[in-house]
């Protein structure tokens, strides 16, 4: 088939409990520049069961939106998902396919590229168009994180990315725009999986998920042990606050994986980001740099969390964040 036959951007909705999440709309201000690039329409594909507020998208910027809606996708399951999305794009040829690097986009990304026989750069944390060749140019950290590569799909299409959450801003609300809702129905078939939905199991070491959290206090290696770590919880607790980790502290066992910020955990975004004992290493700093505001306490003053922090305190951790903790709570009995 000829690669002329594809146009359009595609970007693969996020869902939970068949309510649009709010990472969707990030994933629509990349598609909305994209596409506007390529003066192409945007669409947004929503797997699910009976998914709410369709409109929504479209006041987010979609052109149009496809619901592929069954039963058997009322439960995440990799497989009938990623034979859905694959069954979707053969049928309306999108040039680009965008999907979030969550849980979902990671698992059904690479399943249905394989099964449209096309490429898949994952993790990307830029991407653009080539103003001569007119194909996607996918940017994310190489090496490990030591460097950026740009990576081009030429010769296949769809050409296919997953994005890290918290890379983009969401795109604006317009509720006076305009686009349409296609319904796709497939035969139950297409969806069969060897795989059974038993439940659903709650993440309870986290109150606050540290991808939707506005304060995020994470700790590092410079706590020591754990119960040094727990300086960390508990600050987080006093602020409302995420609670994040580096890649060290989550090996020491001090924190799970979940609350795991860098390269190879979750990258964010919040409005606050503290860092406390937590040196600066690129992987780290590859998922914590665009938050809005960054403090970190380090003993060691070339420590590179500083060249990106925006208030730096040079001091040993388990002292200082104590006498943060105590001033917390004299604030609060005081209120």
């Amino acid at each position: 088939m000829s690669l002329q036959e594809y146009r359009g951007v595609m970007v693969v909705a996020e869902q939970k409990n068949n309510k649009i999440h709010s990472t969707t709309y990030e994933l629509l201000n990349w598609g909305r520049g994209l596409a506007d690039k390529l003066d192409c329409g945007l669409y947004c594909a929503v797997l699910g069961n009976n998914v709410q507020e369709l409109d929504e998208l479209i006041f987010r910027g979609a052109d149009r939106v496809y619901h592929v809606s069954s039963p058997c996708l009322e439960n995440f399951l990799a497989r009938p998902y990623a034979a859905a999305l694959a069954r979707l794009v053969e049928e309306e040829k999108p040039e680009i396919v965008v999907a979030a690097a969550t849980t979902t986009g990671r698992t059904i990304m690479p399943m249905a590229a394989a099964r449209l026989e096309t490429g898949l750069t994952a993790d990307c944390t830029g991407l653009d168009i080539d103003p001569v060749e007119r194909i996607l140019l996918q940017t994310r950290p190489a090496i490990g994180g030591n460097i950026m590569a740009t990576i081009k799909t030429p010769f296949t299409r769809p050409q296919m990315a997953t994005v890290r959450p918290r890379s983009a801003r969401q795109a604006a609300r317009d509720t006076a725009r305009r686009g349409e809702i296609v319904a796709k129905h497939y035969d139950g078939a297409l969806f069969s999986t060897p795989e059974n939905f038993l439940a659903f199991v709650k993440d309870t070491t986290q109150d606050v998920n540290i991808q939707d959290a506005d304060i995020i206090v994470a700790g590092g290696k410079g706590m020591k042990n754990r119960e040094g770590f727990k300086l960390v919880e508990e600050l987080a607790s006093l602020l409302g606050a995420g609670v994040g980790a580096s890649r060290d502290a989550v090996d020491l066992g001090w924190v799970p994986y979940s609350h795991q910020v860098g390269l190879s955990g979750k990258t964010v975004a919040p409005k606050i980001y503290i860092a406390l004992g937590i040196s600066g290493k690129i992987q780290h700093l590859a998922g914590m740099q665009t938050s809005e505001y960054i403090v970190a306490v380090n003993k060691d003053p070339e420590a590179q969390i500083f060249k990106v922090a925006d208030l730096g305190i040079v001091g040993d951790a388990l002292e200082v964040v104590p006498q943060l903790i105590d001033q917390l709570k004299s604030i609060k009995a005081n209120a």
